[in-house]
């Protein structure tokens, strides 16, 4: 079998982003406190810890609210701009969209210092309210990324039978077009929750005294005697994160060969 040398690059890049992510959860299971190899044996005591952990729990409460909201709402206005964009025609399709997609290329921290300037000057307190509306901004265009690929391809006709029928378009939008994107909308739901539930930088300035679960965790980061108990959380997240992400994926490509588009195209995996 010939190897190429682009493959070679590949299987090096991802290594390089993926192998030390693997010593997080090898060391969450390490019985020292000590994050070294070699390891001094196997307990799960650091998992049992965070049921016992309270303000950890209320962190996770809060990201959970935050990441349900960000999602739902994040959907709906992907859904309204994937499919404004796949299907219409309109001066300044180009620029807008481009204009939804720059938060994926612009630094978070600029995004986030913004958000806090805006929202301060609007008069807005700090809670979990600026929060999510600062994570509904970041996921939005992932949720469009994810959609697009869902209408594109549509058959149109479907919708055209429905409204010869005599069904209006709000009827025909509801009973025919979601139904055959219900997997990408999943999809969306799944890949923005996600989003919501990981990200920090935002939180980090909009949250005011309602920590997430990644505020939480950086705080636990400046203890010592906090580092096993923030690997063992941290493995949780990760594991959450592959899980949902692979899910998202599957029902992606789904509702790319339902709607006739290139499965492979637009994907996260």
């Amino acid at each position: 079998m010939k190897i190429r040398p682009l493959s070679i690059y590949a299987f090096l890049y991802l290594a390089f982003l993926y192998v030390p992510v693997l010593f997080l959860p090898i060391f969450s299971f390490n019985d020292s406190a000590i994050v070294a190899f070699p390891i001094q044996g196997l307990t799960t005591r650091w998992y049992e810890n965070l049921w016992a952990n309270d303000v950890m729990q209320g962190a996770l409460w809060n990201s959970l609210r935050v990441a349900v909201a960000c999602s739902v709402i994040a959907t709906i206005l992907g859904i309204c701009g994937a499919r404004a964009l796949t299907r219409y025609h309109f001066p300044g399709k180009g620029g807008m969209a481009a204009l939804i997609m720059l938060p994926l290329v612009l630094p978070e921290i600029i995004i986030a210092i913004s958000l806090l300037v805006v929202l301060l000057q609007l008069g807005f307190n700090l809670s979990l309210i600026s929060v999510t509306l600062g994570h509904i901004l970041m996921a939005v265009p992932f949720s469009i990324a994810v959609l697009s690929s869902s209408f594109e391809g549509f058959d149109r006709s479907l919708e055209e039978a429905s409204l010869d029928l005599g069904e209006g378009p709000a009827v025909t939008f509801f009973r025919v077009t979601l139904p055959i994107v219900a997997p990408g909308i999943l999809s969306s739901l799944l890949v923005t929750f996600t989003i919501s539930l990981d990200e920090f930088i935002v939180a980090f300035f909009l949250s005011g005294t309602e920590p997430t679960l990644p505020i939480y965790i950086w705080s636990q980061l400046r203890f010592t005697a906090k580092l096993p108990d923030v690997l063992a959380l941290g493995s949780l997240l990760l594991l959450a994160s592959v899980v949902l992400l692979s899910v998202a994926e599957v029902m992606r490509r789904r509702a790319a060969k339902r709607a006739g588009a290139d499965p492979a195209s637009g994907g996260f995996l």
